[in-house]
């Protein structure tokens, strides 16, 4: 359960992101100049930290807990096997639409 909603909430995040990309242009204007890679850049980062502390912030505590990384591991991987479920139905549904 746990790592469903570690997926749920990276889906629901890069959402939050993709729709800054998407609407960017209409709410910033076009920044032709230096500022635009500058913040891309730092969103990228930023996204990537995020990204990170909600996949392993709770498989680290969990290890640093019980002392097994067999648990941690276990969630990291299911944790990536749901988000690859959601891709994958995030691509079927745009598929279907089409």
């Amino acid at each position: 359960m746990i790592a469903f909603l570690q997926a749920l909430g990276l889906t629901a995040y890069c959402s939050l992101i993709a729709s800054i990309f998407w609407r960017g242009p209409q709410w910033f204007g076009n920044v032709p100049n230096f500022l635009g890679p500058f913040l891309m850049l730092i969103i990228f980062t930023t996204s990537a930290l995020i990204c990170g502390l909600i996949v392993f912030s709770y498989p680290v505590k969990l290890y640093l807990k019980t002392k097994k990384p067999d648990q941690s591991i276990k969630l990291v991987l299911l944790t990536a096997a749901w988000q690859i479920v959601f891709s994958l139905l995030i691509m079927l549904g745009i598929f279907l639409r089409k």
